[in-house]
């Protein structure tokens, strides 16, 4: 016997199986995205912030004891202290319970209006490019007819025919929004058709409807959810921004865009009124286009080393 023979030892055979089965444990897609989204630090941030100020806009409105529509007069203008958190404005009402009743109008909006936008956009942008020919050519023409009309035309003309409201905005963010979307589906599933499995697919006799939801859109998802998550800070940008024109949510429904045109009036003697409700669109915004940008390092596969 050799002097390395003493170098090893004999392991039991269920320990090495336990070994193996270690070695080869398979990891999914999603769980390989999660973990390289973890190692994102940015974007995990965001994502916590944003899952704090989601739940925030539900519970938010019920922690202070006040109604967002609540007046008190003789406590009007009064700053932040220990019983108005956020301090009130010129009716005395409660503007830590407005804040989140905004917060929660905002999100309502992007998130519906980005739904809306993700169903059309991607049955429209998937369905246009398997078409192909003059179907997808006569389709896209129709999109960018769409896109020429300025939102903002179109949420005057919906106002004067049904009147303002939130309905109002989702409705004309949603006529024009979906666009981007289906360009994006589109150009994805253009490429993905051309590979082997979708013409393996085609020859095994899969019809277009299998084809297209069982393989074209689910390989099209890492460009789906990037769009989606900086579709939604942009509805709730243009939420704030119409109803700051006055064209958005009317009193007295408090939103972040309509406190903020009236903080901005009172921005010299009293500050707050218009600090609290822009810190919370621009953390909104910011977190969602930074998770967005880390979704798209991580989902892209042109970015992977």
């Amino acid at each position: 016997m050799t002097k390395n023979n003493f170098l090893f030892e004999p392991i039991e055979k269920e320990q090495a199986q336990n070994q193996e089965e270690t070695s080869y444990s398979s990891v999914t897609y999603w769980q390989d995205v999660w973990h390289k989204l973890k190692q994102n630090k940015l974007a995990l941030i965001c994502l916590i912030i944003l899952s704090i100020l989601f739940a925030m806009a539900i519970i938010g409105p019920f922690i202070s004891g006040y109604t967002y529509y609540q007046t008190q007069l003789s406590l009007k203008n009064t700053p932040p202290n220990a019983t108005f958190w956020f301090g009130t404005d010129e009716l005395g009402r409660d503007l830590f319970t407005r804040c989140w009743w905004g917060a929660r109008i905002s999100f309502f909006v992007g998130i519906a209006a980005s739904t809306i936008d993700l169903i059309i956009g991607v049955l429209f942008g998937a369905i246009a490019a398997l078409a192909g020919g003059k179907t997808e050519e006569w389709m896209m023409r129709f999109a960018d007819i769409l896109y020429a009309i300025p939102y903002l035309l179109v949420v005057i003309l919906l106002m004067v025919v049904i009147g303002s409201g939130i309905f109002t905005i989702i409705l004309a963010l949603t006529i024009t929004g979906w666009i981007n979307m289906a360009r994006i589906v589109r150009s994805q599933v253009l490429q993905i058709k051309q590979q082997d499995f979708i013409t393996a697919a085609t020859a095994l006799g899969a019809s277009k409807k299998r084809i297209l939801l069982q393989h074209l859109i689910p390989n099209a998802m890492g460009a789906i959810l990037v769009t989606l998550t900086l579709t939604i800070p942009s509805a709730i940008f243009a939420e704030a921004f119409l109803s700051f024109l006055g064209l958005g949510v009317q009193a007295p429904i408090a939103s972040l865009g309509t406190m903020a045109n009236d903080g901005l009036a009172a921005l010299r003697y009293y500050p707050w009124r218009l600090f609290f409700p822009a810190v919370l669109i621009s953390l909104t915004m910011l977190s969602f286009n930074a998770l967005g940008d880390g979704l798209r390092d991580v989902l892209d596969p042109r970015l992977k080393t």
